[in-house]
């Protein structure tokens, strides 16, 4: 368990086909179901201090009490996963820890010195911010906020994976309003 953030709740892999991929983690590894979004409902999204829209298709799982995020990039925007790619990388490239203290805890993080480099919001009380922690391939650094739907979204595709049949490997996200 890290010192400064409790413990890793997901794993996030940058892929260049989240279809194939989630094929895979699902037959292969036993891993899912997976719960897909094609497009996810980014907003406030900020990379190194300019502001986009990125267009990004997430799939999300879990493997006992850690989740695996699938990412593929859609458009042009500049984003973290977009330099993982372009420096020749595919697979992991990021850590999250969750947290119900969001304002807190980042504001604890960058005074010990962590910088954000990039940052949005999924739905309410879903922020998450990745940091400039890349020391090698796979260690950047995400906060994620859980207080909200997305927190309940996640426990709901924790719960799914505990006794999944290997059924459906494929659902769409949970609708983040009704959660």
């Amino acid at each position: 368990m890290s010192r400064f953030f409790g413990e890793i709740r997901q794993a996030g892999y940058v892929v260049k086909d989240i279809e194939q991929a989630m094929d895979y983690w699902s037959r292969e590894l036993g891993v899912g179901p997976w719960f897909y979004n094609p497009r996810v409902p980014i907003v406030n999204y900020r990379y190194r201090g300019g502001a986009y829209e990125p267009h990004n298709s997430v799939a999300l799982a879990n493997s006992g009490s850690l989740q695996m995020e699938l990412i593929q990039i859609r458009n042009e925007v500049p984003s973290m996963y977009a330099d993982f790619l372009k420096a020749g990388h595919t697979g992991l490239q990021h850590v999250a820890y969750w947290t119900e203290d969001y304002d807190s805890d980042l504001t604890r993080l960058e005074a010990q010195g962590f910088k954000a480099v990039m940052s949005g919001e999924v739905g309410t009380r879903g922020r998450f911010v990745y940091f400039d922690t890349e020391y090698h391939p796979g260690t950047v650094i995400e906060l994620s906020e859980v207080a909200g739907p997305k927190g309940r979204m996640f426990d709901l595709i924790r719960e799914a994976a505990k006794n999944w049949d290997g059924k459906d490997p494929v659902r769409p996200f949970p609708d983040l309003a009704k959660l």
